[in-house]
């Protein structure tokens, strides 16, 4: 198959153009229901009006195929690959897409719901992954929280479509909005095409030789035999050795504790996902129900909202390579929890001029999301594993990602409708419980090399060596590479004395 032939930066912002269109595509798919479902529209007229149930199930049936494309990913994505992935991820969408736009009975809506959602978990589980494996360390942070501020473009997209669509009669105000995510799909599948596959997964699965030759485009050098080329096959190699060491891979493997910590990794993978996704609840619902406006009004704030959740997401990618993950993560928290308090406060009160005060609230509240809590945790799963368990780690947090996505979609209106503004109360304690969580528990990884991360818990005890390590930062950048170069001079040192040695012998 013929690969695109770019090298070094160039090749590196090829493979990051095509993750962006991946989130691109999640972000759009996400947002674009919310702006057709619960209207007295034509989508409506031709679904015979559903009910709020009918409208929760449209809702949720697309997480839950989220969630099993994530667990396909869980079972098989190692085995088939970080593109091949991705490509089945777009392809399957296609499909969906397909299915969705020409339904015509509420059957074949949530089939293609299903499938779409099938789709969008394998990428959501394997872009992740790719775009750390193809990256350096000082770069990483920022390149994967750029997909997060393109998720947000695509719920932004989505959001003002489905403004402008509801003003026009006939089919085309609700099929046109979702027909148009073919595009994306379309461009993922055409620009994945023709990238390399990650040259970590090349290496791990006994294609050594076009591994180094990815790496060789990666890093900018004309022979595989450069010695950067060689420096870092050598450093991917002994991780491998490393990480491979009891054999053939186990299920069993992902519970074990240890120097290596797979269990603890897989903690922090679900953990922060979790955390995410229970940070809170904000949408046109959320105005409406708790605010008293009317569901135009809900609907253009919520489109306003989803602009500044836009421009606050493009505050990572300034910061998250320079104050690490855990300073965003413990903001982020702070911010969040303080936003729900202040909204709890102002909707008791139950007077206009505080209800204005709680949508302002809203907008903030976005802002804190935006810098912490919603690229960190699509970033954090994928450079926190090994790369021997990375796919199976990415795809299990991206499970309970769309599982809690589901949870709390259908918790929070019932939530709304029966103790009003009362549920910011609980989720203002969550956010809280996050900061010590966070302090405690995740190591930063801020500009380590994903082979250094092999190391990060070989402090032991319950935190891992996070408590006693300044800033959580539990290994140093290059370690593997240190590792790699005492290796290779004990190595040396032993062939001059064996060299030595049968010199003495033959006199």
């Amino acid at each position: 198959m013929w690969i695109v032939p770019l090298r070094g930066k160039y090749l590196v912002w090829a493979i990051t153009a095509c993750c962006c269109q991946g989130f691109l595509l999640l972000g759009y798919d996400q947002g674009v229901m919310s702006g057709i479902i619960g209207a007295n529209n034509r989508f409506g007229a031709d679904f015979g009006h559903p009910d709020p149930t009918t409208q929760g199930t449209i809702v949720a049936i697309y997480d839950i195929g989220c969630a099993a494309g994530s667990l396909i990913t869980f079972f098989w994505g190692e085995s088939i690959g970080r593109k091949r992935m991705i490509m089945a991820g777009a392809s399957t969408m296609l499909v969906g897409t397909a299915i969705l736009t020409s339904s015509t009975t509420l059957a074949q809506l949530y089939v293609g719901r299903i499938v779409t959602g099938i789709g969008n978990g394998f990428n959501s589980s394997s872009i992740p992954v790719y775009q750390s494996e193809t990256c350096g360390g000082m770069v990483r942070g920022a390149l994967v929280c750029l997909n997060s501020t393109v998720t947000i473009i695509g719920l932004v997209i989505a959001y003002w479509l489905d403004y402008g669509m509801s003003y026009v009669n006939g089919p085309a105000q609700w099929r046109l909005p979702i027909g148009f995510q073919a595009v994306f799909a379309l461009c993922l599948l055409l620009q994945v095409i023709v990238l390399p596959d990650s040259p970590r997964w090349c290496m791990a699965h006994g294609r050594a030789e076009e591994g180094t030759r990815i790496l060789a485009q990666l890093e900018d050098r004309d022979s595989p035999d450069h010695p950067d080329v060689v420096a870092k096959r050598k450093e991917i190699e002994v991780s491998l050795a490393q990480e491979s060491a009891g054999g053939p891979f186990r299920y069993g493997e992902l519970l074990q504790g240890g120097p290596l910590g797979n269990f603890r990794r897989i903690c922090l993978c679900i953990g922060v996902n979790v955390m995410q996704q229970f940070t809170g609840y904000l949408a046109p619902v959320v105005y409406q129900n708790t605010m008293g406006l009317s569901r135009n009004l809900s609907l253009l704030l919520g489109g306003f909202t989803a602009v500044t959740y836009m421009i606050a997401s493009f505050i990572p990618l300034w910061t998250v390579d320079r104050y690490g993950r855990r300073v965003l993560l413990m903001t982020s928290a702070t911010g969040l929890s303080t936003c729900f308090i202040i909204a709890s406060i102002l909707l008791s009160i139950g007077t206009k001029g505080a209800a204005y005060g709680a949508t302002a609230m809203v907008f903030i509240f976005q802002i804190f999301l935006g810098i912490g809590y919603l690229p960190i945790p699509w970033l954090y799963p994928a450079e926190i594993t090994t790369t021997r368990i990375r796919a199976r780690g990415s795809a299990i947090s991206s499970f309970f990602n769309w599982m809690c996505v589901f949870a709390v979609v259908e918790m929070t209106p019932p939530a709304i409708a029966n103790i009003s503004w009362r549920v910011f109360i609980i989720f203002a304690i969550f956010n809280a419980l996050w900061v010590p969580l966070v302090y405690i528990f995740f190591p930063e990884t801020k500009g380590l090399e994903l082979e250094d991360v092999d190391h990060i818990f070989e402090k032991g005890g319950i935190t891992g060596g996070v408590w006693s390590s300044p800033g959580g930062r539990t290994v140093e950048r290059k370690r593997n590479a240190r590792d790699v170069e005492n290796m290779q001079e004990n190595e040396k040192g032993v062939t001059e004395v064996r060299v030595e040695g049968e010199r003495k012998g033959e006199y």
